[in-house]
């Protein structure tokens, strides 16, 4: 049963289904310039908040040989995930500043409502960090348990390899979390590269 926590700000309640420790493995398929690459990989990944108006995110994941061990560290991630919406001078930031004006209450359900789109999903915007120094601002939306991203602003470090875009795709399936992630990476074009299924761990 999936269960949710009743003291997070409203900002957060259409992510909330997210919010966890989750593992579990997934397979790996990509053509590049150089050729096909494929194998199976497992993943954890965490979604946490503390107080703020954003989810904090980590994810970790390793090769899998064919008895199933662990044999490479794959990249890791880090980042936040959020609404989309405009920033308030109740809002602290940029960098260090605090908020230009006092808020008048916390933000509401209402609050939260009022920013549904079109489709009577909510926007939202996602920044990752990769370790192996590539950046990611993704766009997109939730819409009940599914959200659907892609990439806005790619950034690499001069060492990091050919990397220019990507979607994901992630999904609430009978308490799982699945995912799907397309990049553009190494001379290919954007096309199907991982996909997993994870379980809340205990």
């Amino acid at each position: 049963m999936l269960e949710l926590p009743t003291d997070l700000p409203a900002d957060l309640v259409p992510l909330s289904w997210l919010i966890g420790v989750w593992e579990g493995s997934g397979v790996i398929d990509y053509e590049t310039a150089a050729g096909h690459v494929s194998g199976e990989f497992a993943h954890r990944v965490s979604f946490s908040h503390d107080g703020g108006d954003y989810l904090n995110y980590s994810a970790t994941a390793w090769l899998l040989d064919d008895a199933g061990a662990a044999t490479q560290a794959l990249v890791a991630e880090s980042g936040f995930w959020r609404l989309a919406r405009p920033a308030a001078d109740a809002d602290a930031g940029p960098a260090l500043l605090p908020a230009a004006a006092p808020a008048a209450q916390p933000r509401t359900v209402d609050d939260v409502e009022a920013l549904r789109n079109a489709e009577g999903g909510f926007d939202i915007e996602v920044a990752l960090v990769h370790s192996d120094g590539v950046s990611e601002l993704y766009l997109g939306q939730v819409r009940g348990p599914r959200i659907d991203i892609a990439t806005d602003a790619v950034v690499r470090t001069a060492g990091a390899k050919e990397y220019t875009a990507a979607t994901r795709m992630y999904g609430l399936v009978d308490g799982h979390l699945l995912w799907a992630w397309d990049i553009a990476a190494l001379g290919g074009e954007l096309a199907s590269h991982a996909s997993a299924r994870l379980a809340r761990a205990e």
